[in-house]
């Protein structure tokens, strides 16, 4: 069968990595030849083929990007806090002609904003037919813009009021987008979704606008062979590390993302140095692209690492690490805590969304009490100074081969696309 998944990007975030890590696990499967369609190609993968190809289309690409942003910016947004967590995908490509969705026997959609399919290009794709399996990496696809709707509820009837708008009424863009796709879904039931977590499959089949749809849950998959532990020692002298420290690693794609809650971080830590019998030993290692967050907030010796963009030496950054940390308010199923524990690094997190079905309490991390920094701390100093570190390190490992290995996550996918096809 012929497989044509679909996404913004190969690189540069998490839906990208994970659909890329999707797209080599499924080219395993004898049965599907699986080709991935992106706006922009970043990786020099053979199977990907990206349709910015030219001055024209990177010029087009821009001015869809810039006009969904824009007048967002300019007339809706509440404030620059939720700049890029509000989507109206009112500009993009039309790609129903593109040959690898016209030859697809399945079209496999993925994260598609930032100007690359607009709704009206989606619902193009939806009206060809063809069987569609959509894998859901945050809330867009059921609410009215929002990627993660936080403590809102309106997607359970109907968006409007929206929150993240300066202008929120009961007519605003969040209600206009909710009808928008209330008529691309409307008599169209070609679609499967998958939610990379149970959390969000729950939550996709109490909206509104899917819980009609059938709604199944498959993680993401991980590459255990590069994502695996290394030697400690080695690892931290590579990267200028103290061998004698104790090692906090955080980071994110964007960490000042308000989602991966960073003043918890701080707030955590700040609690945490006062319990350390030996706090000129810890020292906290961050990565990610960082333009405002000051890491003299900290009480620990930092080190940043910036945007790392290679897996290989984020597999080296997690192992080197005692505790990797992410205190986000908001996640799917974050590829960070699954790449940490696949190489062996117990993570402390707060018990939110999918974070609680790789982390397993006490066993390969430490889940703490929603939003309470008190307990993320006592968390760290739990991971920091546990007598069972080698059975912890054993147990995040384990985890992962045993949940999100390629080969499982693949048969699963597999097991949906001769369904669909069946049933078509």
């Amino acid at each position: 069968m012929k497989v044509t998944l679909i996404n913004t990007s190969d690189a540069g975030g998490g839906a990208p990595a994970a659909c890329l890590r999707l797209l080599k696990a499924l080219q395993g499967q004898e049965e599907i030849d699986a080709k991935l369609l992106v706006q922009y190609k970043k990786t020099d993968e053979a199977a990907v083929t990206g349709i910015v190809t030219n001055a024209w289309r990177r010029f087009k690409a821009k001015f869809y990007f810039l006009y969904e942003r824009l007048p967002f910016i300019a007339f809706h947004e509440r404030d620059k806090t939720v700049r890029f967590a509000f989507s109206t995908a009112n500009a993009g490509f039309s790609i129903k002609n593109n040959p690898l969705v016209k030859d697809a026997d399945i079209l496999h959609l993925h994260w598609t904003n930032s100007g690359f399919l607009s709704i009206n290009d989606l619902k193009e794709l939806v009206n060809l037919g063809k069987p569609i399996v959509w894998t859901l990496h945050d809330m867009w696809t059921f609410t009215g813009g929002c990627h993660y709707a936080g403590a809102c509820n309106h997607f359970i009837n109907q968006c409007g009021d929206c929150y993240f708008l300066q202008d929120e009424n009961p007519d605003d863009i969040s209600h206009s987008g909710w009808l928008r796709k209330v008529a691309m879904y409307a008599g169209n039931k070609n679609i499967t979704f998958v939610a990379c977590s149970s959390w969000l499959a729950g939550v996709a089949k109490k909206s509104s606008l899917l819980k009609n749809f059938n709604i199944t849950s498959i993680p993401n998959p991980i590459d255990t062979d590069l994502y695996s532990p290394k030697d400690k020692l080695d690892m931290r002298e590579n990267w200028g590390i103290n061998p004698f420290a104790k090692v906090i690693l955080f980071g994110a794609a964007n960490i000042n993302d308000r989602r991966k809650g960073i003043s918890y971080l701080v707030e955590a830590l700040n609690h945490l140095v006062v319990s350390c019998p030996d706090k000129g030993l810890v020292e906290v290692v961050i990565f990610g692209k960082n333009k405002h967050f000051d890491v003299t907030q900290l009480p620990f010796k930092v080190i940043q690492l910036s945007l790392i963009t290679s897996q290989t030496d984020l597999a080296e950054v997690y192992s080197l690490a005692d505790v990797f940390v992410t205190p986000s308010i908001e996640d799917n199923l974050p590829n960070t805590v699954m790449e940490a524990l696949s190489c062996g690094t117990p993570v402390v997190a707060f018990n939110v969304g999918g974070i609680p079905e790789m982390v397993d309490h006490l066993q390969n991390g430490y889940l703490a009490e929603f939003e309470s920094a008190d307990d993320m701390a006592k968390g760290i100093f739990t991971m920091l100074y546990a007598d069972n570190k080698t059975e912890l390190s054993a147990n995040a490992r384990n985890k992962v081969l045993n949940t999100f290995n390629n080969e499982k996550v693949a048969s699963q996918y597999l097991e949906i696309y001769n369904s669909v096809l069946n049933n078509g």
